[in-house]
């Protein structure tokens, strides 16, 4: 019993010891006063502390954390995502400037022969184009997935931008969409996609190998195309937060649990249905900002997702509020 008692009183000693060095950053010759020990016996007591595990020691490498949030992510979301480091004091520019250019660095892990590649264009995807290098894919198609047009521009300069950059650097052919981007009335857009040029696009659409898009927002940090150059009356978007949406992929919207059909300006949307963008066998998604969350949610709850690249900071918020 004394033994175990002085034990006892050794692991205690230690335990404070170690509270003292490494807490309160005490030196040991203060340490020995406060316990009435000698600096020898502080020494001991702080490597006890160390054998007992009472003081462990970690250091977090960035790989690490990163490799560990992408873990996370693929077993809470079945999906595989890549997490790029961003200095936490960064801009929403800053931020999203980095995490485009490391998915433009990387795009080449998607890309084959023959393949189909479905762009949405925004300011996310538009970002990524900025950074793409040559990269030649024989036989490749990259094709417009949305209309761009609206009452004041036919958007071709700023769609035909993002499609160009990309169908330049891989040498592909570059097919572009040229629609409104919202139709006046749903029966104009079923006319308009029973015509035999738009047909054949909506047909490679269709059969695409890889979508890649970001996530529009109405509150987004770096504001989100559809929402600030002139697609969309006040009104509709007054309707769209009376409808709970929280986002948008190629100008098709959607609510956090991941429901749209229902939504009523999809049926004026040129975009891809949802259900068919699901068909789609890679899906990469380019999210940046927190700000973007609840759309990030919502179009993981759909399902509309194989692939994510996202800043840390996003991730780590993103596992926060789904656990």
């Amino acid at each position: 019993m004394a033994e175990q008692a002085t034990d006892l009183s050794k692991t205690q000693l230690a335990t404070q010891a170690a509270e003292l060095y490494y807490i309160q950053q005490l030196d040991m010759e203060s340490i020995g006063k406060k316990l009435n020990v000698s600096r020898s016996s502080v020494s001991r007591l702080l490597q006890t502390a160390r054998d007992k595990g009472i003081v462990e020691f970690r250091i977090n490498r960035s790989s690490d954390r990163i490799q560990n949030l992408q873990e996370r992510i693929k077993e809470t979301f079945s999906i595989s995502s890549t997490v790029i480091e961003v200095v936490e004091e960064a801009t929403a520019d800053e931020r999203l400037e980095t995490v485009a250019k490391e998915t433009a660095k990387k795009l080449g892990n998607f890309l084959r022969p023959g393949i189909t590649i479905g762009l949405a264009w925004g300011s996310t995807i538009s970002a990524v184009s900025r950074y793409m290098h040559q990269y030649p894919v024989s036989n490749s198609i990259v094709v417009q997935l949305n209309g761009a047009g609206n009452d004041h521009s036919t958007g071709l300069t700023y769609s035909g931008e993002i499609l160009n950059r990309f169908g330049g650097n891989l040498g592909a052919q570059v097919i572009h969409f040229p629609v409104p981007a919202f139709f006046d009335e749903p029966e104009a857009k079923q006319v308009m996609w029973r015509e035999r040029s738009t047909k054949r696009i909506l047909d490679i659409q269709s059969r695409i190998d890889l979508a890649i898009f970001g996530l529009g927002r109405i509150d987004a940090e770096v504001p989100s195309q559809v929402y600030v150059a002139g697609y969309l009356e006040q009104q509709e978007l007054e309707k769209l937060s009376q409808q709970n949406v929280v986002g948008d992929i190629a100008t098709v919207f959607f609510r956090e649990d991941g429901s749209w059909e229902d939504i009523g300006l999809n049926q004026r949307a040129s975009g891809p249905s949802l259900d068919q963008l699901r068909k789609t066998p890679k899906r990469l998604c380019v999210v940046s900002g927190v700000s973007k969350l609840q759309a990030l949610k919502g179009a993981l709850a759909g399902g509309f997702i194989t692939d994510l690249f996202i800043d840390e900071l996003t991730a780590e918020k993103l596992l926060e509020t789904s656990s």
